[in-house]
This record gives structure tokens, C-alpha cells and sequence, in this order.
């Protein structure tokens, strides 16, 4: 199943990743953090349920398609009850502020209903505030704050979103 925002005509569609999009969505990753993940954790993610991309044009549009951003997110174990987990969402500098990143948000985390999770984490840069946002959007909440997470001595948020969604996006 694909789902389409409802823009324009290049709006991007939503799709599973597939090892063909792994080299484009290196790259987003390496112009969109300052410690990106190794081209290997992303191969390693590859069956995760809910590693997303968003593509815009196609075959049909030469010149005018590729991947403009990805989520990365699967399931752990927690007392009987699968926690969802979003790992990675970045969004091609380009195409920020387009509503990718909601696009691919909304998606993995109906994935991860799906899948009957009892709730999911991430982790955010306390300075990313434009991630946080969004991920307020979706519900999350600020659950506690892990010291030093990052290699370059940055705080890391962990946020929670309870159950199935109740939230609505703005």
C-alpha cells in the first residue's frame, strides 16, 4: 500500500525501502546529521516493518523523481508487549517544510499500530526543536532526558507516544 500527500503533483509517495534506495538514503542521512549511521546500519534495517521512504515522480518523470526522505522504525520486546521504536527520520535539506517528515511519521507509526505496540520511543537532540515539533504533533512526550547520548556531548530527549494514536496532526 502507497499513500500519496495530497499536494501537488510531486508530492512524494510512501513506500517499503528496498536495498535499490539504500544509496540515496545514505546520502540524506549524510547531509542531515552531524554523526550519520554507517551505510551498514541501514542495511541491517532493511526488514524492519517500517523502514519508509518517500518517493517523488518516477519512470514516467525522468529528472524529476527520487528518494526525498526516510524513517526508520521497527519493534522491540517489552513485557510481553512489542514497544515500537523510531530509529532514524531525515528528510533531503532540499524538501524540508513540505510535510514530508509528517508523511513518513503518520505512516511508520501506523505501521507499528498495526503491529499492536503498547507504545513508541525515539530519541531527539534537545536543540533539533523543528523534530521536536513534529514529534509533539504525533503525541509524544517527553518521558526523560539521557546526558551526553551524542558523540558531541548533546542531551538526548526520549519521547513516548502511549498507545494507539489518539493525536491529531496540525
Amino acid at each position: 500500500m502507497t499513500t500519496t500527500a495530497p499536494t501537488d503533483a510531486a508530492s512524494p509517495t510512501v513506500r517499503r525501502a528496498v536495498r535499490a534506495d539504500l544509496l540515496a538514503v545514505f546520502r540524506i542521512e549524510q547531509a542531515s546529521f552531524p554523526q550519520p549511521w554507517p551505510y551498514s546500519a541501514f542495511e541491517q534495517f532493511l526488514s524492519s516493518p517500517a523502514f519508509l521512504v518517500a518517493e517523488i515522480g518516477g519512470p514516467d518523470e525522468p529528472g524529476q523523481s527520487g528518494i526525498v526522505g526516510y524513517i526508520v522504525a521497527d519493534t522491540v520486546p517489552n513485557h510481553g508487549q512489542p514497544l515500537g521504536h523510531v530509529k532514524d527520520l531525515a528528510v533531503h535539506p532540499d524538501r524540508r517544510g513540505e510535510g514530508v517528515g509528517t508523511l513518513l511519521l503518520g505512516r511508520a507509526l501506523a505501521v507499528l499500530d498495526g503491529l499492536d505496540v503498547s507504545s513508541v520511543k525515539l530519541e531527539v537532540r534537545v536543540n533539533n526543536k523543528r523534530a521536536r515539533s513534529l514529534y509533539e504533533r504525533f503525541g509524544f512526550r517527553h518521558l526523560r532526558t539521557v546526558p551526553n547520548y551524542y558523540d558531541d556531548g548533546e542531551n538526548a530527549l526520549v519521547l513516548v507516544r502511549k498507545g494507539p494514536p489518539e493525536h491529531t496532526v496540525r
